[in-house]
């Protein structure tokens, strides 16, 4: 007899529209989070990096990566709403918050949003809006997130009527982007930072190839996940992923957004973030083996209401796996996706302005 004391995860006919849900375990940040996560993914932006360019954003010392931050705050909700999913499909709406620092705790909310069972009757989509926090209840992180989960019993089916399906924006205004950072005229250390690339020199359409490329191993996808504390079994359990639709286990979707925000540094060294998501999806899987490439696309330059130091860029950043990107896959004539496209995310970032920048 099994025991009631486990638990087996929600599947889909679990959640209820409105249904809140305070996820375990807070999640103290430490500096061998921070050092583990630059092993895995080499990001090298400066503010992260070095307390001492952080201090010249008005910060008390660097900050943790806001990928870090959110993989954390993500890997709280995994329990509760996807550790029976099939895939992550999406994600939109999403605002980061303060910064955050070793030391933080972190802990993880989430709303049932939209609910929408599929066609085959064994699965069905939910929708959710996650909310993360520090130990002072200030944001670090809102977002929206919709994940295909299986049902348990495949003989309760929803009404096609009773689907609700959320209405989300395409993006969040360059208003609404929290900016914790105040930079002085010439503030910004251009060659500690790798670049004097400012907000004004990035156009509408450019497109940037990031030129290189990185393998994932095993070792790497598994200790992300444990790292955030990421308990999908689609991730960890080879035995019964052998029996899955792919035969072997998947990586980690957000594993590829860090690789591919590391891999942005070569082409977009000047920029801070993500500080919003406007949407994503994981456009096909990755597995161990499997080498990513990255570029991304200029969406919008936006200036930011009542600040000279800094504008926004909204980029569009592609992920392939085993095809370089410098010919810039995307999709083909009927609108479908290149086969070796993995991930197409949406996303703003910061960026300093002309006068804000130093160069030596």
């Amino acid at each position: 007899m099994t025991s009631p004391k486990t638990q087996r995860g929600n599947f889909f006919e679990d959640f209820r529209l409105g249904q809140e849900i305070v996820h375990a375990t807070p999640r103290t940040v430490t500096e061998g989070d921070v050092a583990t996560y630059l092993a895995l993914f080499g990001a090298r932006f400066a503010y992260t990096s070095s307390s001492p360019f952080a201090a010249s954003l008005g910060l008390p010392r660097a900050p943790v990566d806001p990928m870090l931050a959110f993989h954390l705050v993500f890997g709280k909700t995994v329990p509760d709403i996807s550790l029976n999913a099939i895939a992550n499909l999406g994600y939109a709406d999403g605002r980061f918050g303060v910064p955050v620092f070793p030391g933080d705790t972190l802990q993880t909310r989430s709303t049932v949003i939209g609910l929408k069972q599929n066609t085959d009757g064994k699965t069905g989509v939910v929708y959710v809006r996650s909310v993360g926090t520090n130990q002072h209840d200030d944001m670090v992180l809102d977002y929206a997130r919709w994940v295909m989960v299986r049902k348990r019993d495949l003989g309760v089916s929803l009404a096609p009527e009773a689907a609700q399906i959320p209405d989300l924006p395409s993006a969040v205004p360059a208003s609404e982007i929290v900016v914790p950072y105040q930079l002085a005229p010439g503030g910004w250390d251009a060659r500690a930072a790798g670049t004097s690339f400012c907000w004004e020199d990035y156009h509408v359409g450019e497109r940037i190839d990031h030129v290189d490329g990185v393998t994932i191993e095993d070792s790497d996808h598994m200790s992300a996940a444990r790292l955030f504390q990421n308990t999908a079994r689609v991730h960890f359990n080879a035995h019964v992923e052998r029996e899955g639709r792919f035969g072997r286990r998947i990586v980690y979707g957000g594993h590829v957004i860090s690789m591919a925000r590391a891999l942005s540094f070569n082409g977009l060294a000047n920029t801070l973030g993500p500080v919003a998501i406007h949407g994503g999806r994981h456009v096909a899987p990755c597995f161990a083996g499997d080498t990513i490439y990255a570029w991304s696309e200029v969406l919008a330059t936006d200036p930011l209401p009542g600040r000279s130091d800094f504008g926004v860029l909204r980029l569009r950043t592609i992920a392939t796996k085993d095809r370089s990107a410098a010919d810039f896959p995307l999709h083909d004539a009927a609108g479908k996706h290149d086969p070796a496209v993995v991930l197409d995310f949406d996303y703003s970032v910061l960026i300093p302005c002309r006068m804000a920048v130093m160069v030596h």
